[in-house]
């Protein structure tokens, strides 16, 4: 009888050692205001959709128009997006945000003067300066962050995103009902503006960014065994010149990664512009309480935010990496977020409804951390900043048609009821197209030894 040799067993993975400049505490304090230039990113985003009832009252604008403002969002988003990812490995971290912040407070100025054009000039600048927000904040904490240990704070960026659309419905809605819509854009003008005083004076660079690596590497003379270089007897590690930009792009990882983020970003346009509206139209919520729903939705997509991410992290800590943890992850997300948006129209009970809202509109938040880890997996850090800028340009897409196309589906329907129902039948398909197709493209194992990526 023969007898087979028992596998090997797990081991953790080893650890990656801090390198002698790192500061753990100023890591945390760059997380910290990380989550905080996304809370106010996304509390820019959201306000236009809690101010929508009463805009399109004040302003007498049919659901085509408003879904055209809320889409002007999103005309220079992706370019943006895209160009200053290029850029970045040239420009520091620091100052990007800087600037983004500091524009961020100018576009909400626009909207004192409430005409359409005025709030879409404000919209366009707005994204414009939001397109980079989250890959180059992104991109910051992977600077503090070496590889293994970036699911959770990847997962609290986003969780800022949640956090800001959390506070900022109630808060706002309260500015709207009470002092008019155009108070929650003053509001949101004065906190970006507070938030750049405060990076100014803390914001850094971190040593694992490719501006560090890039120092690093220079500091060690090219002499020695091909591969490495020495000084003071210390043999250095060189890194092998980076694949080429459009080889990282079609790789299965990262191009399964850029459809989760579609998908996701597919259902977060429908969200901000249209939830709402939706929630005070169609399912007969005041405006107060519709803020709360929307605020419970955000909760949820925290939660789902710092708990699936952080296992994805625990299981590559323990060498059960691969596409379990990250593919079959955050397809997921994004198929049953699909799939509660298809059942949606068909529910009849209040609880069902909401119930649904909830799943739809929140369980796929959990693509958009996994998408950035698993891209920076597969990605030398000095090709890191231009892909995360092409995969959020790409990702992000949705933004610029979905909400003009679900105004224009309910507008052209022969009921309202209609309208949603078809909208969320039309994004549901695509968002189950993007999750499977993640689910079976991602591998970072595979990808990250044939690129060259930080694993």
């Amino acid at each position: 009888m023969a007898v087979h040799p028992l596998p090997p067993r797990r081991t953790s993975a080893p650890e990656t050692p801090d390198p002698p400049a790192y500061d753990r505490r100023r890591a945390w304090l760059i997380l910290a205001m990380v989550v905080a230039f996304m809370m106010i990113n996304y509390a820019d985003k959201s306000v236009l959709g809690l101010a929508a009832v009463p805009l399109m009252d004040e302003l007498a604008i049919d659901k085509s128009t408003y879904g055209l403002i809320s889409s002007s969002f999103y005309v220079l988003f992706s370019v943006s997006g895209l160009v200053v990812g290029l850029l970045s490995a040239r420009w520091s971290t620091r100052t990007m945000l800087l600037v983004m912040a500091a524009l961020w407070a100018v576009a909400q100025l626009p909207a004192l003067v409430a005409t359409v054009p005025a709030l879409v000039a404000g919209r366009l600048l707005l994204g414009a300066a939001e397109g980079p927000a989250a890959s180059m904040s992104m991109h910051t904490l992977y600077g503090w962050f070496p590889p293994g240990r970036r699911g959770m704070p990847s997962a609290l960026q986003i969780g800022g995103a949640a956090l800001g659309t959390a506070v900022a419905a109630p808060v706002l809605t309260w500015f709207i009902v009470n002092l008019g819509w155009r108070s929650a854009f003053v509001a949101l003008a004065i906190i970006s503006a507070a938030w750049c005083l405060v990076w100014y004076a803390v914001g850094k660079d971190g040593p694992y960014s490719a501006a560090a690596q890039r120092s690093a590497a220079g500091a060690a003379p090219a002499s020695g065994t091909p591969g490495t270089g020495e000084r003071n007897g210390t043999r250095a590690t060189v890194e092998a010149p980076a694949p080429p930009l459009s080889r990282l792009l079609l790789s299965g990882t990262v191009v399964g990664s850029v459809l989760s983020a579609f998908g996701s970003h597919w259902a977060l346009a429908v969200s901000s512009a249209w939830l709402p509206v939706y929630l005070q139209t169609q399912l007969d919520l005041t405006a107060s309480t519709a803020s709360v729903a929307v605020s419970a939705v955000s909760v949820l997509s925290l939660l789902l935010l710092l708990s699936v991410p952080a296992l994805v992290d625990r299981r590559k800590r323990h060498g059960r990496a691969g596409r379990a943890a990250d593919g079959i992850a955050q397809g997921a997300a994004v198929l049953v977020s699909g799939a509660a948006l298809a059942l949606l129209p068909f529910a009849e009970q209040r609880a069902a409804q909401l119930a649904l809202v909830a799943v739809a509109f929140a369980a796929h938040a959990v693509a958009i951390p996994l998408h950035y880890v698993t891209t920076a997996a597969v990605v030398p850090a000095a090709r890191r900043g231009p892909v995360f800028g092409v995969v959020a340009a790409t990702g992000t897409l949705p933004g610029m048609f979905v909400p003009y196309l679900t105004g224009h589906l309910v507008d052209g329907a022969a009921s309202e009821a209609t309208g949603y129902a078809i909208a969320f039948l039309l994004s549901a398909a695509v968002m189950a197209v993007c999750g499977a197709v993640a689910m079976l493209a991602i591998r970072p194992d595979r990808d990250a030894r044939a690129l060259g990526g930080e694993g």
